[in-house]
């Protein structure tokens, strides 16, 4: 049975490569024993099958047991296309969660630790003429709580906001074939006040004289070629568009216009190509002016939704390239422009879409629970690595390394604590310093680009009163918290409201919870609408993100069920998203 077919990395995209998703052998290994009995020198050693990327958790995999098993092996039989004879090749992991070891015909290729980050490993020297396997030892400690984790529950049972873990391989695995010398990354920086791009491309052993040309089309027509010359690994150059006036500019990406730029870099030598990337961008800039949340320039009001990323089936992988576009446009239907991927990196070819169909994403980190010195190695390092992933997505507008002070939690007695959180944020600005950046989300902020709030009020009163004053605002505890670590204090950024509904109302045969609650359509509408309207009608929340896109488990506060299927009609939320009354639902006498 074949799964997740579709080339992982397309904004990065190149002609060979093969798929390596589908039916592995499998084991746990909850004795440990696998490295010292060297169950990666032979095949046939495993005695189970699991469908890969689904984890054994799940539903698709093929297995569902939801025991702890800390230790799981995977091994796969592969045969190297034709045409391949003369090349490198790399094997690809999407994600494996939490530390994987490689091996390649039984010859150690490389480990990798970050549970929510591609690695890859050149395998070329380690390959077979024919009868080829790859083995792969994961390792995910239930019970470490200075590991990066997200909503991933270190009990046996989901209760509160926590959910079924996700051990080992969760992304798409991968093989592609390169020559000797080829393209590494590629990076674009959009800068619409000078109608330029930066293109940064790194090259895996380049040689004088080698050089890239870089042609950019916008729908199909070329508004950029150029040829540059490679000095050392790497390549910098600001490319003019010159095909747009930025006060009237129709090639904007926004979620309303998501225009994309389609990018060609071809790396040659001697005036022969070597090798070819297909990638794009888009034009636009997200930034803070006098206070005021800008999107290319304009104010523009936020209205996102938290989106987890769980599926009932296959948990945190997308079970389809069909169910990551359904989330998208269902997302859209309801008027929000945005989605806050809570707790989770998402997939990129999630990012793909919001970048064709138009969608702002906060991008976020799986946090860890606990502080230590090792924490925060794992912590920086991962952090890192998830930027350079998703840079060049227009979709991404803003990055939190930190929510509600997870991973800090002492952070009001602790200095240190407070100084992780100005780390991040200080880190996360060094590498990206065109998006915005948080050092918490939801309270305890030390240096935010925006005072983002959690509030789950239910009233509409008090909402309205505790944000129509800059002073009640700072006076308030929402959840008891207080907006600001000791020591910091506003410095007149724009304030949204990040977290907040969570009004539970069951519609399918999921039980659960949720912060407020509802019992028929109309019910559900009339809290809805009182949450919303008080964001939209105060004068200071600049935009907000409403508590959440779908059921998840055992919670059931979202606007849609856990298998997608919306609990009042979309048109309904989307009207009161707009600023609209809520139409009148019909008795079910009048239905009849």
């Amino acid at each position: 049975m074949a799964n997740r077919q579709e080339y992982p990395r397309p904004q990065f995209y190149r002609e060979s490569w093969i798929s390596l998703n589908g039916t592995w052998d499998f084991s746990y290994d909850d004795e440990n024993k696998g490295v010292q009995e060297q169950w990666f020198h032979s095949t046939g050693t495993l005695d189970r099958k699991i469908e890969v990327p689904f984890t054994y958790q799940t539903k698709k995999s093929g297995i569902e047991e939801t025991d702890f098993h800390d230790v799981v092996w995977y091994q796969r039989e592969f045969e190297i296309p034709s045409g391949w004879d003369n090349k490198q090749k790399l094997l690809h992991f999407g994600a494996v969660d939490y530390r994987a070891w490689v091996w390649v015909n039984g010859h150690y290729a490389g480990f990798h630790e970050g549970g929510h980050v591609p690695f890859h490993f050149d395998i070329t020297n380690y390959l077979q003429p024919e009868n080829n396997y790859i083995t792969v030892r994961a390792e995910d400690p239930t019970h470490d709580l200075t590991q990066p984790r997200g909503k991933q529950y270190w009990k046996e049972k989901s209760e509160g906001i926590f959910y079924t873990r996700t051990t080992g391989i969760w992304q798409t695995v991968w093989l592609e074939a390169v020559a000797e010398t080829y393209l590494k990354k590629i990076r674009f920086t959009p800068d619409i006040d000078q109608d330029e791009v930066a293109v940064d491309i790194h090259a895996a052993h380049a040689q004088p004289g080698d050089e890239v040309q870089v042609c950019i089309q916008f729908a199909g027509e070329t508004v950029a070629d150029d040829i540059i010359r490679i000095s050392g690994s790497e390549v910098h150059r600001k490319i003019k568009l010159g095909d747009f006036n930025v006060h009237n500019a129709g090639r904007l990406w926004s979620p309303e216009s998501p225009n994309l730029y389609d990018a060609v870099i071809k790396l040659q030598r001697s005036g022969q190509e070597i090798d070819r990337i297909t990638s794009y961008f888009g034009m636009r800039k997200v930034s803070v002016e006098n206070g005021v949340v800008m999107l290319n320039n304009k104010p523009y009001y936020m209205k996102l939704v938290l989106d987890q990323g769980y599926f009932p089936e296959s948990l945190l992988t997308p079970p389809s390239e069909e169910a990551i576009l359904k989330d998208i446009e269902l997302t859209k239907e309801m008027g929000f422009n945005g989605v806050r991927k809570h707790q989770k990196v998402e997939d990129p070819r999630y990012l793909y879409w919001a970048d064709k169909k138009g969608l702002l994403v906060w991008g976020e980190m799986a946090n860890a629970y606990m502080y230590s010195e090792n924490a925060v190695r794992r912590m920086t390092a991962e952090w890192q690595e998830v930027i350079e992933r998703d840079y060049s997505h227009p979709s991404i507008v803003a990055w939190m390394p930190i929510n509600e002070s997870w991973g800090v939690p002492n952070l009001l007695s602790e200095e240190k604590q407070r100084q992780h959180t100005l780390a991040m944020y200080h880190l996360t600005k060094s590498l990206d310093d065109t998006r915005l950046a948080f050092s918490n989300d939801g309270w305890e902020h030390t240096i935010s680009d925006m005072l983002t709030i959690h509030d789950y009020e239910a009233s509409k009163d008090v909402l309205l009163n505790r944000y129509s004053r800059l002073e009640n605002i700072l006076q308030s505890l929402p959840g008891h918290k207080q907006l600001y670590a000791p020591g910091y204090t506003y410095r007149k950024e724009p304030i949204q409201v990040t977290e907040f509904g969570g009004i539970a109302y069951q519609k399918s045969s999921w039980e659960g919870w949720g912060y407020s609650g509802a019992t028929t359509d109309e019910e559900f509408a009339d809290r809805y609408e009182a949450v919303i309207s008080a964001m939209l009608e105060s004068p200071l929340v600049q935009g907000f993100c409403y508590t959440q896109l779908t059921d998840v488990e055992q919670e059931i506060n979202g606007l849609l069920t856990y298998d997608r299927k919306p609990k009042i009609p979309l048109e309904t939320i989307r009207a009161i998203n707009e600023g609209g009354k809520q139409t009148r639902f019909e008795t079910e006498e009048e239905k009849v």
